[in-house]
């Protein structure tokens, strides 16, 4: 990698986690943040390869216990808990993007990686909660997880789009 390469894949490493910072308390157990907006972000501006890599190095951050996850958690136990399931399947978002990129138009890529995050901690939800004695149901568990952030997510897609477009020139 070049270094431009790198400082982009740290930059948007920073913004993912700053991102992950804007948290607002909302009726659902997962928190209401920009982190998908940062991704967004990313992948839009950098592409599949190093978006991914920007992705990986924000979880990596997370594990050894830098206070990057949202509410400025930390550690295995943020990302193996019940909403964990999210930040692995932002990872798999950027998997699909890096690997589909060429083929698919990147607006269509996001939202089916967003639909794939939202399956995958769905389904991390449903199994941590049914593993610990309190079954949730998937009707339950989409109620609470995803239902509620399909507009928000919508609007930080477009929003990531625009801005996106606006400095990828300049990028």
């Amino acid at each position: 990698m070049k270094t431009k390469d790198i400082a982009m894949v740290a930059l948007m490493t920073v913004i993912i986690c700053l991102c992950s910072w804007i948290n607002i308390a909302l009726f659902s157990v997962v928190p209401f943040t920009m982190q998908t907006f940062g991704i967004y972000c990313s992948l839009l501006l950098l592409g599949g390869k190093r978006g991914t890599l920007a992705m990986l190095l924000y979880m990596f951050m997370g594990t050894i216990g830098l206070p990057v996850f949202s509410g400025f958690n930390a550690g295995f136990g943020a990302l193996l808990g019940p909403t964990g399931g999210f930040i692995l399947g932002f990872l798999l978002c950027t998997l699909l993007y890096w690997l589909l990129e060429k083929h698919l138009n990147h607006i269509l890529l996001l939202v089916l990686g967003t639909l794939v995050c939202y399956a995958f901690g769905t389904l991390w939800y449903v199994l941590g909660y049914s593993s610990g004695g309190s079954p949730v149901s998937v009707g339950a568990a989409l109620m609470a997880c995803v239902v509620p952030f399909i507009v928000p997510d919508a609007a930080k897609l477009a929003l990531a789009a625009v801005i996106s477009r606006r400095i990828g020139k300049h990028v």
